[in-house]
């Protein structure tokens, strides 16, 4: 059976939630980490959940660090798996990982305030900056679901910013790899168009 989305194995917990939004878009997904059917997909999804350093590990583990670089067919990296994209994250237990180096810049823990803590947890906005496929439809009115303690700076590679406190990258994008810091299985009907212009690339 043919396939429209690999979706990378990471081990997290949102696997399930991600085929079962891909489904009601009427798309087949499989989960895999076998670089074959990686490679043979004609879309790619590279979720995360967790630690920077766990996740690299388990894709140095199954060869996927350097054939993820090399894929030519259009990649979205959610939450954790967006800053994999990047060239490292202050994430790990020696301050430092090294990531997989698509995105220039490196990730970096979230300040906390007693208005703001840390992880960011919940609803927000984004201010899109570039016009890109991946946001057709989508407004700066439109609420997200996001998780996370770790982020992107702004940079050329920015579609899109989100505020919380100061400025992180919400969606990133470079040639055919893009990622979203939020969570758009989880992010209502905003969500489930993001995903559908994803099957759309």
């Amino acid at each position: 059976m043919s396939v429209d989305v690999a979706i990378i194995d990471s081990g997290g917990a949102n696997l399930a939630s991600l085929v079962y939004a891909l489904e009601r878009l009427g798309a087949r997904a499989v989960v895999t980490d076998q670089a074959d059917a990686i490679r043979a997909a004609p879309r790619v999804l590279l979720p995360g959940v967790g630690s920077a350093g766990n996740a690299m590990a388990r894709l140095r583990a199954a060869g996927l660090d350097t054939l993820i670089p090399q894929l030519t067919q259009p990649l979205l990296g959610i939450c954790l798996g967006m800053q994999l994209l990047f060239e490292a994250s202050e994430e790990g237990d020696s301050g430092a990982t090294t990531c997989l180096g698509i995105l220039p810049g490196r990730v970096a823990r979230m300040p906390a305030s007693p208005e703001r803590p840390v992880p960011h947890m919940g609803w927000n906005r984004l201010r899109i900056l570039q016009a890109d496929p991946l946001l057709e439809g989508i407004g700066d009115a439109d609420y997200f679901y996001f998780v996370h303690s770790y982020a992107a700076p702004a940079g050329t590679h920015s579609l899109a910013l989100t505020d919380y406190g100061s400025e992180f990258t919400s969606v990133a994008g470079r040639g055919n790899f893009r990622g979203a810091q939020f969570h758009p299985e989880r992010s209502a009907r905003p969500g489930a168009r993001l995903l559908a212009n994803f099957l759309k690339l």
